[in-house]
């Protein structure tokens, strides 16, 4: 059966009790709120007040001795003892008093009254007269994301969320540590009141009829907390008040990545302007990068750089390159044999010869085509030892397929393309003319 709460004393005037501030500095509760003052044995069946729940409880209280005032030279009784009932942060106790005002009756009792606290009542006090005081408190909030310290005077955790939640703003409670041991505490234990969820790990632990703080909850359910995980509390659609825990965790991550090396050339007047050759190799260097990555229940939420540096420099690659021109050769193709089946095409004469003759021509083949002459690739597009077009065939003096030919003539014509246009015309095999 579902326990009922007795729900705050109403204090006429007070709208909402939260005003921002800039720190978060907590404020002691009720009992630093009142002065000290010697206190008389309690009878022996004198109910005690609850202070782990900071329910209200009524604390019957023996009048005063009667006093009598003289006015005037005749003695004449006040009649100015008077029953009042007084509430301090839910705590109520029923008293005798003979004080004449509000102001006088809380400096008897004790009760300290700061600019921020709320008094329901002022000025005279008569019979039957119910004094409402909260002391206001800071409590650390999010609201609509933005994390900031509020003035409240609620005594629970749920009636706080009520009052903000009022105004339409999305709103949770944040908890700040202790200094001893690192629990999770609100400002003056805003304690939870009946049922409650505790979300944590990926569950949620239901709570049905919670009395105590935050710290008192997640102990009992054995809920372990580490030095960086944050607590809040907030209310869902459904306005059941539940406890977030989320997991926090901050390292550092190291990563490595390549640094590029320049390239430079160096001029050599006796190569060929078609040829290079390596004089230092480039090698990349080495770029490492440190960085605190911040998760949230495994959801990264925050990366900042803590230290990035080049721990191994590059080295530049040096490239030697030619600059002579080569000199036209002109040479006659030789005729073809008689009765040859494969035989010259009927194109112009060849004229080849010259530096090229001096060239890896076997290399290039096996790159090319495998050293077949009568290879046509896949697409049909290439065809013979070099792989040739035939549109770049025809341009050399070619007739016919180049796979078609000889595999002197093609090699006679591609001896011609060479000396004409370099190695660049077999881009991925052209660098094993000079091996």
């Amino acid at each position: 059966m579902p326990r009922k709460r007795r729900a705050p004393h109403p204090v006429p005037g007070h709208l909402d009790g939260w005003s921002p501030v800039q720190f978060s500095t907590l404020i002691p509760g009720l009992s630093a709120r009142r002065s000290p003052r010697p206190s008389a044995p309690s009878a022996p069946d004198e109910p005690a007040t609850d202070h782990r729940s900071g329910r209200a409880r009524i604390l019957p209280i023996t009048a005063a001795t009667v006093a009598l005032v003289l006015v005037g030279g005749s003695a004449a009784f006040a009649h100015a003892q008077k029953t009042v009932t007084l509430d301090v942060n839910g705590e109520v106790a029923e008293l005798s008093t003979f004080a004449g005002s509000v102001e006088g009756f809380l400096e008897d009792q004790g009760v300290v009254v700061g600019e921020r606290d709320v008094v329901s009542l002022t000025g005279s006090l008569r019979e039957g007269s119910e004094i409402v005081v909260r002391h206001a408190h800071q409590v650390s909030v999010s609201v609509d994301g933005q994390e900031t310290s509020v003035w409240t005077t609620a005594l629970s955790a749920d009636e706080a969320l009520d009052t903000l939640a009022a105004r339409g703003q999305a709103v949770s409670l944040v908890a700040s540590r202790s200094a001893a041991g690192g629990r999770p505490e609100l400002a003056l234990d805003l304690t939870l009141r009946g049922p409650a969820d505790v979300v944590v790990d990926g569950t949620t632990l239901v709570v049905t009829d919670a009395d105590a703080s935050v710290a008192q909850v997640l102990g009992e359910l054995g809920v372990t907390l580490n030095a960086l995980d944050r607590v809040s509390v907030v209310q869902n659609d459904a306005g059941r008040v539940q406890v977030i825990v989320n997991r926090v965790v901050v390292q550092d991550v190291t990563s490595t990545h390549e640094v590029g090396f320049a390239s430079s050339t160096q001029e050599d007047a006796t190569r060929y302007k078609d040829q290079k050759s390596t004089l230092t190799a480039g090698v990349p260097g080495v770029r490492t990068l440190v960085e605190r990555v911040t998760t949230v229940d495994g959801v990264e939420s925050a990366r900042v750089t803590v230290s990035d540096t080049v721990t191994q420099a590059p080295v530049d690659e040096v490239l030697s390159v030619g600059t002579k021109t080569r000199p036209p050769v002109v040479k006659k193709a030789p005729a073809p044999a008689a009765g040859s089946s494969t035989g010259s095409s009927t194109g112009s004469p060849v004229t080849a010869g010259g530096s090229a003759d001096s060239l890896n021509w076997a290399a290039l083949a096996r790159c090319e085509s495998g050293g077949n002459p009568t290879a046509v690739s896949s697409t049909g597009k290439y065809h013979g030892l070099y792989q040739f077009s035939v549109a770049t065939w025809q341009a050399v003096g070619g007739a016919g397929l180049p796979s078609a030919a000889s595999a002197e003539e093609q090699t006679a014509r591609a001896k011609m393309l060479y000396n004409r246009s370099g190695a660049g015309q077999w881009p991925h095999c052209g660098k094993y003319l000079f091996s």
